[in-house]
């Protein structure tokens, strides 16, 4: 059995097609074929099941996918231990990211890495808070950007900023007008228990953040509206449709053709902690831990600034 046939097998059990595996892996189909047959003749199982429409793994195929796949992840470990140790000027980090976050969060973190670290490389993959957990969990990122509380046990976590929360109203909204005709008092959560709120749908780890919010505040939200996208929930509040939540660093982009008024809520003012998750027991390389710390001091700069 050759590494690369596990590498193959994965590929094959990722797309569930031949053709779509070969051409990821740049390699003729037929020579691909080849080698799984190769492969299950020296296992003496069928791994998968082949016909005209599609190709699903077998009982011995999810088994033989499961283990390999750990197989691969202790090489690459291996490989990147041992690339510390011998001290070269490279390296590869692979960061997850959740989308409108990493939008508005990386463009202020990662010219400042290439910058120190021009020699590392940064792989983007970009997903829910939900898919990056597994795919973290799983090994195929090696840091992601994700919001407590996770829900996957086999990750551990370290805090790279506590972000606030910032209340969006329509422009013609009581709040919004009392705020803009002077009154700057904060807005208090219980005000807010009559609204129409706009949230994000299930998957999407900023909706538990918006429904523990009004929870500890005494009322559930009275949710009109579901959509995946935050971006898309501010413009929908900026027509008049309902009230939401967004993180401080995002509601402070500002940008778009229909715009909420943002407003500060009332101490204690609700926030969320953001984090560079990793599954437990991975090493952590050279090029990864240089990104936590990057991200770190980035951070700690642009909350210094906004401070000003």
């Amino acid at each position: 059995m050759e590494l690369r046939q596990l590498q193959y097998a994965l590929q094959i059990a990722a797309e569930r097609n031949f053709s779509r595996a070969a051409e990821k892996l740049h390699i003729a189909q037929p020579s691909l074929s080849q080698q799984l047959s190769k492969l299950e003749k020296e296992l003496g199982v069928l791994l998968f099941q082949r016909n005209t429409s599609s190709v699903e793994l077998t009982q011995a195929g999810a088994s033989f996918v499961e283990h390999a796949q750990k197989i691969i992840d202790s090489v690459e470990q291996l490989r990147r231990e041992m690339a510390d140790i011998s001290q070269l000027q490279s390296g590869r980090v692979i960061i997850g990211s959740m989308q409108i976050t990493g939008s508005h969060l990386l463009p202020h973190v990662l010219p400042d890495f290439r910058t120190q670290y021009p020699q590392i490389e940064v792989v983007l993959l970009e997903d829910t808070s939900a898919n990056l957990e597994k795919l973290t969990a799983s090994g195929q990122t090696d840091l992601s950007l994700l919001a407590l509380p996770l829900t996957e046990p086999s990750l551990t976590y370290e805090p790279v900023a506590e972000e606030l929360i910032d209340l969006a109203v329509p422009p013609n909204h009581p709040l919004a007008q009392r705020f803009l005709g002077g009154d700057h008092r904060p807005v208090q959560l219980s005000e807010l228990r009559d609204e129409s709120f706009i949230v994000l749908k299930k998957g999407q780890g900023f909706r538990k953040i918006v429904f523990d919010v009004c929870k500890e505040a005494g009322f559930e939200p009275k949710v009109v509206f579901e959509s995946n996208n935050i971006e898309t929930i501010q413009s929908l509040v900026a027509t008049g449709m309902g009230v939401t939540f967004v993180p401080h660093y995002i509601a402070r982009a500002r940008r778009g053709e229909f715009l909420p008024v943002y407003l500060p809520l009332a101490e204690p003012i609700p926030s969320r902690t953001l984090v560079l998750a990793r599954r437990k027991g991975r090493y952590l390389s050279k090029a990864a831990e240089a990104f936590i710390e990057s991200f770190k001091d980035t951070m700690q700069h642009v909350v210094s600034k906004e401070q000003l």
